[in-house]
């Protein structure tokens, strides 16, 4: 789960990491002075993606006319294909140096990979290699302590002391929320060896959901904001919009597998709506979860038609077709349907779904083919 900004500093803010204080604003709040830390402020759109500041969604504002003016020209804005639905309204910081820490969760070697820079902000990337320091550590407190320890001391001295202490700190908080990265770009290095966290990034572990109590609860508190993982924690299976603008919704198992299947639909000039996981094997002869998904998939405003692409170990494929058929009367999606079914007792489910009118393949490039044809583009 990628954090928005605002979420990821108050969820610092609770383990011992300084931020500047803050707002969040949503689309239908009107901005209460009162409310609002002391300014000077600084509006920031809030979006699951970086180069925010680069995108002008991030501005400077001196007085109260500018905080309503730059909210209302950010709020409801599209970056990155991500609309703006709510700014956070937060103290500037006046006078600090801005540096970079970060935490990486490294796959290959199992370990995290940490990073540090006297050199911060937005032009981050710019930043020539041999002023970026890296080292991978053991992901317990003591290593990435020491790694911290030994990074520091390649920065300048009058801020080696504040980034080692906002590094250790940050580290102790990667490992408590079960992170697989955090980043703070800028750190704010201020006089007297005081600092605090300009900005933040946090990526969390949708698996690790169920031991992290206050990201559970931030869930189901924003569930609007992290729809897909309130989704998943809630249901049990992961279902995740791709495409606001595609015309085919998949019904498919196995997240490689359906991974796999977008990228071929998208390099033959289709565009699929959603990512899906169903785990039919868990459906254990209810329909609750078949409907839900097709009538999530009915939402997408130029869904077309549906692809069903299911590869069956366990599944018996003639009950699952029957599940289907139910769903789809239950749910009213009300699109041409397309099956391509492959495993145990397919004979049993060619017999149901043709009962339906559904005309089901074995072989992919057939069933895509269908597909264009519904979507008139053969």
């Amino acid at each position: 789960m990628y954090l928005l900004e605002h979420d990821a500093k108050e969820l610092l803010a609770k383990h011992g990491i300084a931020v500047p204080a803050g707002r969040l604003i949503d689309r239908v709040e009107t901005i209460n002075s009162a409310a609002l830390p002391a300014g000077p402020w600084i509006v920031k759109g809030q979006i699951a993606a970086g180069g925010r500041g680069k995108a002008g969604i991030i501005q400077r504002a001196n007085t109260l006319q500018d905080v309503s003016h730059h909210a209302k020209a950010i709020l409801g804005t599209t970056v990155k294909a991500r609309t703006v639905e709510a700014v956070r309204i937060e103290q500037q910081v006046a006078g600090a140096h801005e540096a970079y820490v970060g935490f990486l969760l490294d796959a290959e070697s199992g370990g995290v990979r940490v990073i540090m820079s006297a050199n911060g902000g937005m032009d981050i990337e710019q930043v020539p290699r041999e002023k970026v320091h890296s080292a991978l550590a053991r992901p317990d407190a003591t290593s990435l302590k020491e790694c911290v320890l030994h990074l520091s001391r390649s920065l300048p001295p009058e801020m080696a002391s504040a980034v080692s202490e906002a590094g250790e700190k940050l580290a102790r908080a990667f490992l408590e929320l079960e992170a697989m990265l955090l980043e703070v770009n800028p750190l704010f290095v201020l006089d007297g060896g005081r600092w605090i966290a300009g900005d933040a990034k946090i990526v969390t572990d949708d698996n690790a959901l169920p031991r992290q109590k206050e990201l559970e609860s931030l869930v189901k508190a924003r569930a609007a904001v992290y729809s897909d993982v309130a989704r998943k924690h809630e249901h049990g299976f992961d279902y995740v919009v791709v495409d606001p603008e595609g015309e085919i919704g998949l019904l498919t198992t196995g997240a490689g597998l359906s991974m796999m299947l977008i990228d071929e639909m998208r390099a033959a000039g289709l565009k699929p709506y959603n990512f899906l996981d169903i785990r039919t094997g868990g459906l254990r002869g209810e329909t609750k979860r078949l409907t839900q998904v097709l009538k999530w998939i009915g939402d997408g405003k130029k869904v077309k038609v549906l692809l069903v692409n299911i590869f069956a170990g366990i599944t018996d494929l003639g009950e699952f077709s029957q599940l289907l058929v139910t769903a789809l009367s239950a749910s009213r999606l009300g699109k041409p349907v397309v099956a391509r079914l492959v495993g145990t007792n397919l004979a049993a489910a060619r017999e149901t779904l043709t009962a339906a009118r559904i005309g089901l393949h074995t072989d992919l490039d057939a069933a895509l083919a269908e597909v264009q044809k519904h979507l008139g583009k053969r």
